[in-house]
């Protein structure tokens, strides 16, 4: 194995698409060459969320231009890549499928390895990209539709401690963003409306604090946030600015307090000398600093990744690949794509996990 190893990441698996360039030689940082990720949100924006057949098509008119242009901007030529990893899953099918088939023929074409790369790995790898964090930690990872506590052993061994047993809090952040009347993505417009807000204004609930374990509900949270926001429909024939102020910074408060009192149960179950908080919501600043919080009481590291890294990227891909690489793990062309895949395998379904089956 080379001791040094340059990896081209691609990822699709919901509404970006990306690509990215990472090098890594054995006991120094690791370097991004390059990220390029082009967002779908103006293709979703009229319909209050994302249209997997819209995103599939998006990726795959895409995902050559991507790959040009990070191959471009880290000065790589394809040939001088050691491998190719992509987002095998989980995430919206026809997405992950456009982005599998463009590696597989990148791959076939220059002659290079293959590696399939759960996307949760990657964001739950990220600290190792970013921090260099050594193994064990305990992870948060919240991304899109998934929230649960992981203890990190290795980059292929990852053990649940708890999650979310019906909306995950990203999930959340869309909903009570489009019933409040603000736009989408949800977590950032709520993040952003909420500076001008009251969090104690509205007494919402913090669900399952009173139950011991890592487990945690944000349906109720959002129903609740439901209610009160038709109330004051009722009572005012409307929604005034500062009332969806009021409501975002008031969801938001219990979300951060459900996550927070979580972290700390997660710390003393698992014993971890480091937390990391990973995935879209870890670019929420208000939650970033509860835990950061949590875990000096502890007396844990923190760390969470750059904001760029938070969301969906190709760099936490070909970081994942690396890591794969030097395990001799990689793939054939028979790689399919998995629309759900967890990390933790041996763990049971999660309770509240809907018809489609358990998103953890």
């Amino acid at each position: 194995m080379p001791r040094t190893l340059t990896l081209l990441g691609i990822e699709s698996s919901c509404d970006d698409t990306a690509a990215a360039v990472v090098r890594a030689t054995e006991g120094q940082p690791a370097q991004i060459l390059s990220s390029e990720v082009f967002g779908q949100t103006d293709l979703h924006a009229n319909f209050g969320g994302v249209v997997p057949e819209i995103a599939a098509r998006a990726h795959a008119e895409k995902l050559d231009h991507m790959v040009e242009a990070a191959l471009t901007k880290a000065g790589v030529a394809l040939p001088e890549v050691d491998a190719i990893a992509v987002t095998a899953g989980p995430g919206l099918i026809g997405g992950v499928m456009s982005g599998v088939m463009c590696a597989k023929g990148l791959a076939a074409g220059a002659d290079k390895p293959l590696i399939g790369v759960n996307h949760l790995a990657g964001h739950a790898l990220t600290p190792r990209l970013t921090d260099g964090l050594d193994f064990p930690y305990l992870l948060l990872l919240v991304s899109g539709g998934h929230c649960q506590f992981l203890l990190a052993q290795s980059a292929t061994k990852f053990t649940r401690l708890g999650g979310t047993i019906d909306d995950a809090p990203g999930e959340a952040f869309d909903k009570v963003a489009k019933l409040i009347g603000l736009p989408q993505p949800g977590g950032p417009n709520i993040e952003t409306s909420a500076l001008q807000g009251d969090p104690k204004r509205f007494n919402l609930p913090r669900p399952l604090l009173d139950r011991d374990g890592c487990d945690m509900s944000f349906s109720g949270l959002k129903t609740a946030t439901l209610r009160a926001r038709d109330a004051l429909v009722a009572e005012h024939g409307g929604l005034y600015r500062q009332d969806q102020s009021d409501l975002a910074a008031s969801f938001q408060a219990a979300v951060c307090d459900v996550l927070a009192k979580k972290t700390r149960r997660a710390l003393q179950h698992s014993h971890a000398p480091a937390i990391a908080v990973a995935g879209g919501v870890a670019a929420n600043k208000t939650i970033r600093a509860a835990l950061e919080q949590v875990a000096n009481e502890a007396g844990a590291r923190f760390t969470a990744p750059p904001m760029a890294l938070c969301t969906d990227n190709a760099a936490m891909i070909a970081w994942a690949g690396i890591e794969r690489l030097r395990l001799g793990l990689v793939d054939d062309m028979s790689l399919a794509a998995r629309p759900r895949w967890p990390l933790d395998d041996t763990a049971p379904a999660m309770l509240g996990s809907g018809k489609k089956g358990a998103k953890a």
